[in-house]
């Protein structure tokens, strides 16, 4: 059987002590994907992590970015050729460059986020590690949250490219709407980018035209634009992987969280253990990987925030499995 291994919330909240065998301080190196760095989310997150790695480990630290994803594997293999000690790929659109790089290093230790691989992969490749999220956990929680803000019943989703990780937002969003309330309409767009803030502008000014109030992304920086047109007609976003309220104080209903930072900090503690496995790290809420803003910067209701809070107690204890796979519509939804 695959290996999955879950990191505990109580390990996620130890402070970092020496990685064991590992006398000299680490060298660990991010290769960005084409959103890059100051994508406010996803790329953005993974640099906390890489920057906590520098303060807590003494980690000699680096980034490089991709303008095109032809670029994945030349910077991945450019880092390995540097001696770093841990590489890692930040979004499932680097599995096969990293697939064929960490194979020509194996004395290198690889880590990617969004994606895993076969037994048989890890096999041939024993130097790397996969990081998992379950997105729809934490989509569904932002999910419950836009319907009990609607007003018009209507919300949106706006994806980046259409593929499996993307689609779980998509999933466990709708699965919170209506669950919370089967009669609101979702209007969903995929932009086929990540890095296209002016698209995201304009397919979310186009839902909120259509009567949508909320609107969530799941774009990287693309869905900057989908918060920039939220703040200009006074509806609400909701944003993705790290807390976006700074972009529309006003206009930001919430955000879901997703904890690269955390799979990028004790994914690379793992790396550099000399007893390492190759395996797969699944992070959902259980795991403290995925949630919703809690804090002040929250502008959803008391009463939405407590409902999202009940929903997610079920989904931590197994009471009930949010879907993975998109519904086409409410009755779909067990």
């Amino acid at each position: 059987m695959k290996r999955i291994l879950v990191l505990s919330l109580a390990v996620l909240m130890l402070a970092a002590i020496a990685v064991p065998g590992f006398a000299a301080a680490p060298k660990v190196g991010i290769v960005f994907d084409v959103g890059g760095l100051g994508d406010q989310s996803f790329n953005d997150s993974a640099y906390v992590g890489l920057k906590r790695l520098e303060k807590e480990l003494g980690a000699s630290i680096t980034y490089m970015e991709s303008r095109t994803p032809s670029d994945y594997e030349p910077n991945l293999a450019a880092l390995a050729r540097e001696g770093y000690d841990v590489v890692w790929g930040i979004g499932f659109l680097m599995a096969d460059a990293m697939k064929k790089v960490a194979t020509q290093f194996p004395n290198t230790r690889f880590g990617i986020i969004d994606s895993s691989y076969t037994d048989e992969e890890y096999a041939a490749m024993k130097n790397v590690l996969g990081v998992v999220y379950k997105e729809h956990e934490g989509s569904f929680l932002v999910g419950v949250l836009a319907a009990l803000t609607t007003k018009t019943n209507k919300v949106g989703f706006v994806g980046g490219m259409q593929f499996a990780v993307i689609e779980r937002f998509e999933a466990g969003f709708k699965a919170g709407v209506w669950k919370t309330n089967p009669n609101i309409q979702i209007i969903v767009n995929y932009t086929g980018s990540f890095d296209d803030p002016a698209k995201g502008k304009t397919v979310a000014t186009s839902m909120y035209r259509q009567g949508a109030d909320v609107v969530f992304h799941a774009a990287g920086a693309t869905g900057i634009g989908a918060i920039e047109a939220a703040a200009e007609l006074g509806k609400w976003a909701i944003g993705v992987d790290s807390n976006q309220a700074h972009l529309a104080p006003k206009n930001v209903l919430n955000s879901m969280i997703k904890r690269v930072d955390i799979g990028v900090f004790e994914g690379t503690k793992m790396l550099l253990d000399p007893k390492f496995v190759a395996h797969t790290e699944e992070m959902g809420i259980a795991e403290g990987g995925v949630g919703f803003v809690t804090d002040l910067s929250n502008n959803a209701s008391l009463s939405a925030v407590a409902k999202a809070n009940e929903w997610s107690a079920k989904i931590r204890a197994g009471e009930y499995v949010v879907p993975e796979a998109p519904m086409a519509k409410a009755s779909d939804l067990k």
